[in-house]
């Protein structure tokens, strides 16, 4: 007996097409009720980071529901979160005062990496997540 797995779609919020089309990937990816958030950096539409932790956290934060609402998906039902830092111990303060913004409760199972590089040398944190849609909900 076999079973027919939903199918893949891939997410493009408006705006990020450009990724997909020259960098070959997907902003986010959904299978089901399930969606896969690419990781998200702290630039804005003009692809310019923004000045320290704070801002690029809530670049990060913001792409990151964009993505998510693109995919019929809320912050609400992220179950698992990633996040890769330039500097984890010296920036965590400003980080987690963003992220607790946008995800006040139901909090996620989360890892916090430190790497020493991230896509472009100004960036310090990106971010990334897993959703289950219609979890956050109950």
């Amino acid at each position: 007996m076999t079973t027919k797995s939903a199918p893949r779609q891939v997410i493009k919020p408006a705006g990020t097409e450009i990724l997909y089309d020259n960098f070959h990937f997907a902003p986010a990816t959904r299978v089901g009720n399930m969606v896969w958030v690419s990781g998200q950096v702290g630039i804005d539409a003009n692809m310019v980071p923004g000045d320290g932790m704070e801002a690029q956290a809530r670049l990060a934060f913001q792409a990151l529901k964009t993505a998510l609402e693109a995919a019929g998906a809320s912050m609400g039902d992220i179950v698992e979160l990633i996040t890769f830092h330039i500097d984890l111990r010296g920036e965590m303060e400003d980080f987690a005062k963003v992220k607790d913004e946008y995800l006040p409760d139901r909090y996620p199972s989360w890892s916090a990496v430190g790497v020493t590089q991230l896509a472009m040398p100004e960036l310090r944190v990106e971010v990334r997540a897993v959703a289950v849609i219609g979890s956050g909900s109950a």
